[in-house]
């Protein structure tokens, strides 16, 4: 196991991306010190306290309301595989085991998603909590709940509900975890029963951070302040549907709908969508924003529109939100993808799967298997796989018929709206509309309770703007252009979401679970509303398909969804909702293979519905079918093992692009022609030993941030670190050293882009234009002028490259490797992100040194705006052997357990760093033979 982060090496988590300021104060200095005095009086309350919290997996159990005995199989790595008699006693003892494991999460979990963050964590969440009871998450699982779901998805979820309160029932909360112990000290929270309504909820916190390109939405918007049309095209580049003359699509050929032969007819102007379709993404001055925020590279701007003004503040607001799986919507992506048996060498299909999601402890998925002992109309499920602590039933696995994986589909199911303020009302069609206003009470543990009023359109779009004072004064000073009506009294910002609507997604999950075939798995996909997944499948008869789902709207004609949009007319308003058996799917194509990795799910051409205009821009995609074709040429198969191997490729495309132009760079300073020469026989892998790879990743961070980061809006300036100190204005290397390091220290001029996948398309296009003006470079040090072509600026970001590394990594390069620089800090999600080093040795881990990186397959994510350590990362993996189940693969990223100190907490992570995958059992007698502890539910 690697030291406790600041516990042995010293090291500390680098800086990844936006302030987060009121998350990094989720807990107060006064718990931090309270639980230092508590530990420290009594050694006997820590060992207590840990051992009490830990679950009994061995002998027997009673629980009332089971309606038989319940076996509850462990494995070595502590996960359970259960198996009863009945429906009902099955999830009920799913209920009661996760909540062993990790009831805190569950609890944590449920009060982000209901907005009550304050009744846990006291003042410093009450900001969240207005923003979340606004969007109403809990409201709509309610809604779902009482109205939507089936009888028998709510008799599961009581059950489950039922286990999760049988295992509370009786105990004090230091008895559930060590973090309750010490919330403890500072306020008298006690946990509540569980809900139905609380596992329901969380699908909505998994939609939200899974919601598509409302981020890019507000950005474009805000570069209409400083950039141009063509500007703004040029950061959001065409997207790529041929690349080599092969499709850079999911959907390639077989039947994409049942709209495909009437829309080919008509020349690709059928159907009853916007027929837009062009997925360009560049009409960045569309909408609200109108055309006044034009300039030059240079920077002079014009006036900030109302919304511009508005989205400045919404950017704080929605950057100080906790995250759920993701990563705030930004970077976030996955792989997967399934091989037919003619491919492979057990003559049936292959699936993998890896969720790329922000890196959390214990990790977001939980691995389990639901077993009916007899699979009958009393008792229907045979299932295993990943599933979410508080959610009944499995999310991504396998039943004995079929498997499935899931990636972000990344459609656009968000749009914001620039509403004009009138009175007690909005205006729309020119007339004045009362909002419809709800009063909501938040509970600040030790504090005094504070209330609220949300507003929302007619529409039910909440007013995100009434968030935050600062928006409400910008709002009421705002000047937008001539489209717009009076001021009268300002301007807000409304959303609209899918996932605002209630829904029957939950009735998907157990339906996916016990299907059998295509068409059940279809029948369950339909019942899919969000978030939309691209869903990929397999069964043991040797078919393979794809199935996008999801509540997807349709726009007027001429509106992409690409920016915001003016909410006081009504020909901006969706126009429906694109219908299941119009989207698009693929069954059996004849290539014998399907791959997802977030790039377009299907030509423009063939399609008539606009689905985004930001797609992922193909890269892992593309690396994974050359992979694919190069093990079957000649008649070449593939094995699971081959599949594990794929997952874990680090191969860097831009590199394979930039490093023979990087070659050619005259360098005249030996110590920046000795990292230079590093790149001369490098395979582009990026191996956690590798020099090159770790020079190469600083050269490309530094090649973004000299290109973008100062022409860039002030408004999307991020923290992190100035990536550049002049040689000039040192006077030696130690000189220069110590100034890479205060410039670390300090908070950016400049706006810094994350270095992702788009951005490799950016760059790409800019290499065929040596004199853009993207290549103008910032005037630094003791320079005179500025660099002003593509050739400059490379040597300009060898030669930063060089001196940071030096900083970082020391001078000699031969100690250089790229997991020095790129590593892990996996750190629990409230009392482990604050506080002093004590707290976060009990309940932190890492760092672990690892290879990998933005847009390679094992997608090991960095943000050139905060440094080279990992923000996201594939959560867990897994590959599914439909020829012999048992053959199945899987890991997780973290382990079983949420208790810090169960030999399960990090215990699957070294291997998982490793890239390497743990036997799957599925089989009754598999499992036996894997099975360490026993534990019987007793009726």
């Amino acid at each position: 196991m690697p030291p406790n982060t600041t516990a042995t090496t010293g090291d500390k988590p680098g800086k990844s991306g936006r302030k987060k300021g009121r998350k990094a104060r989720l807990i107060v200095l006064v718990l931090v010190l309270a639980v230092i005095g508590g530990i420290g009086f009594s050694g006997y309350w820590s060992i207590s306290t840990v051992r009490a919290s830990f679950p009994q997996t061995k002998g027997s159990i009673t629980l009332q309301g089971l309606s038989g005995p319940v076996d509850v199989k462990r494995d070595g790595y502590g996960i359970p595989q259960i198996y009863a008699s009945s429906d009902e006693d099955l999830f009920m003892a799913q209920g009661y085991v996760q909540a062993q494991d990790r009831f805190y999460e569950m609890d944590v979990r449920r009060h982000m998603t209901s907005g009550r963050l304050s009744e846990m964590f006291g003042e410093s969440q009450v900001d969240n909590d207005e923003f979340l009871r606004t969007l109403g998450w809990d409201r709509v699982a309610k809604e779902e709940y009482d109205d939507k779901l089936s009888d028998s998805t709510k008799k599961y979820l009581r059950a489950y509900a039922e286990g999760v309160n049988a295992y509370l029932a009786g105990k004090d909360a230091e008895e559930i975890s060590l973090e309750y112990a010490a919330l403890g000290f500072v306020n008298d929270y006690k946990p509540a029963e569980w809900t139905p309504v609380d596992s329901v909820s969380w699908l909505k916190a998994m939609a939200w951070d899974l919601r598509g390109n409302m981020q890019d939405e507000i950005d474009r918007a805000l570069m209409t302040s400083r950039l141009g049309p063509q500007q703004i095209a040029d950061l959001y580049p065409d997207y790529p549907y041929k690349v080599d003359g092969e499709s850079n699509t999911i959907v390639q050929d077989g039947e994409y709908s049942t709209l495909n032969e009437a829309f080919e007819a008509s020349d690709g102007t059928s159907g009853s969508g916007d027929g837009s379709g062009d997925g360009s993404g560049t009409s960045g001055t569309s909408g609200a924003t109108g055309t006044s925020g034009s300039s030059d590279a240079s920077g002079t701007s014009s006036d900030t529109s109302g919304l511009q003004g508005q989205l400045i503040g919404l950017y704080d607001v929605l950057d100080d939100l906790p995250t759920a799986v993701g990563v705030n919507g930004n970077g976030i992506g996955s792989n997967s993808w399934v091989v037919s048996g003619a491919h492979t060498i057990t003559n049936k299909p292959l699936l993998a799967n890896d969720p790329h999601l922000s890196a959390s402890l214990p990790s977001v998925w939980y691995q389990m298997g639901l077993h009916c002992r007899t699979v009958s109309s009393k008792c229907q499920y045979d299932v295993t796989g990943y599933t979410f602590a508080g959610m009944p039933g499995v999310i991504i696995g396998h039943n004995q018929d079929i498997s499935w994986g899931m990636t972000n589909s990344g459609a656009d199911v968000t749009d914001l709206y620039l509403e004009k303020l009138s009175g007690d009302g909005y205006q729309y069609d020119g007339k004045v509309k009362p909002f419809t206003t709800r009063e909501e009470t938040i509970k600040v543990a030790g504090g005094d309770a504070k209330k609220i009023v949300v507003r929302e359109t007619q529409d039910g779009m909440p007013l995100l703007s009434d968030r935050s004072k600062e928006l409400v004064k910008v709002g009421q000073k705002a000047t937008v252009d001539n489209a717009a009506p009076d001021r009268g009294d300002g301007y807000g910002i409304a959303l609209k979401w899918t996932a605002l609507d209630a829904g029957n997604t939950m009735d998907a999950v157990f339906a996916m679970d016990k299907a059998k075939d295509w068409d059940g798995f279809r029948n369950a996909a339909e019942k899919f509303d969000v978030p939309s997944q691209n869903l990929v499948y397999a069964d043991t008869d040797g078919n393979i398909g794809y199935q996008l789902p999801g509540r997807i709207p349709t726009r007027a004609k001429g509106d992409d969804g690409s920016v915001p949009v003016a909410g006081w007319e009504s020909k901006n308003q969706w126009t429906g909702q694109i219908e299941f058996d119009e989207l698009p799917y693929e069954f059996n194509p004849k290539r014998g293979y399907i791959v997802t990795a977030n790039q377009a799910v299907i030509d423009p051409d063939k399609y008539p519905y606009t689905l985004t205009t930001d797609w992922g821009y193909g890269t892992r995609s593309q690396r994974i079918t050359e992979l694919i074709k190069n093990k079957i040429k000649g008649g070449g198969k593939i094995s699971t093992d081959d599949m594990r191997q794929m997952q874990t490729d680090n191969s860097s495309e831009i590199a394979q692009e930039l490093v023979p132009d990087l070659l050619k760079i005259n360098i005249d300073d030996p110590d920046v022609r000795e990292a230079q020469e590093l790149l001369q026989n490098w395979d582009f892998v990026q191996d956690a030993d590798s020099a090159a790879a770790a020079y190469f990743n600083a050269v490309w961070r530094n090649i973004v941030t000299l290109a973008f980061g100062n022409k860039l809006p002030k408004e999307l300036r991020v923290e992190g670190q100035c990536l550049w100190v002049d040689p000039a204005s040192a006077t030696n290397a130690v000189d220069n050293t110590q100034k890479v390091r205060e410039c670390g220290q300090r908070e950016p001029d400049q706006a810094q882009p994350d270095g992702g996948d788009r951005w490799f398309q950016v760059v790409r296009n800019l290499m065929d234009k040596p004199d853009s003006d993207w290549w103008t470079t910032p005037e630094v040090g003791t320079r005179e002028g500025a660099d002003h072509n593509r050739d400059d600026l490379l040597k300009r970001a060898m030669v930063d490259a060089r001196w940071e590394l030096t900083a970082e990594l020391g001078k000699d390069i031969d100690t250089w490797s790229w997991g020095r620089l790129h590593r892990l800090f996996l750190k629990n999600q409230t009392l482990g992100t604050s506080g002093p080093e004590f707290l976060q040795y009990i309940l932190n881990r890492g760092p672990w040194k690892l290879g990998g990186g933005e847009a390679a397959v094992d997608a090991t994510g960095w943000n050139a705006a905060g440094g080279y350590d990992v923000v996201w990362v594939p959560s867990m993996r897994m590959v599914v052997n439909l020829d012999d189940l048992d053959k199945s693969k899987w890991i997780n990223l973290t382990g079983a357990s949420g208790h810090a100190f169960s030999a399960h907490y990090t215990d699957q992570t070294g291997k998982w760093a490793s890239g390497e995958l743990l036997d799957w059992s599925f089989s009754k007698k598999a499992v036996d033979d894997s099975t360490s502890d026993t534990l019987v539910l007793k009726p």
